[in-house]
């Protein structure tokens, strides 16, 4: 081999090397794409399920009769004050 084509031949190596590490960190990206697009799917369906149950606790806590129970501050003291 010329000396010429030695030097293409270890640049085209080089270029296949970086091709390689390119196509490994896409590999990678993807696969960590899908996995954070599994958990915000996940903590979408989380956060409705929440959502839905805040509001029957609200609906709940709304529909609540008021205490017959006196506040503090509307008690008279006790006899031995």
């Amino acid at each position: 081999m010329t000396s010429e084509s030695q030097q293409l031949a270890d640049e085209l190596a080089v270029a296949n090397q970086a091709i390689e590490e390119l196509q490994t960190k896409l590999a990678f990206q993807e696969h960590t794409i899908d996995a954070l697009n599994d958990a915000l799917s996940s903590q979408q369906r989380q956060l409705e399920k929440m959502e839905f149950q805040l509001k029957h606790v609200i609906d709940k806590v709304k529909g609540m009769e008021p205490s017959n129970i006196a506040k503090m501050s509307e008690e008279t003291p006790p006899p031995h004050y």
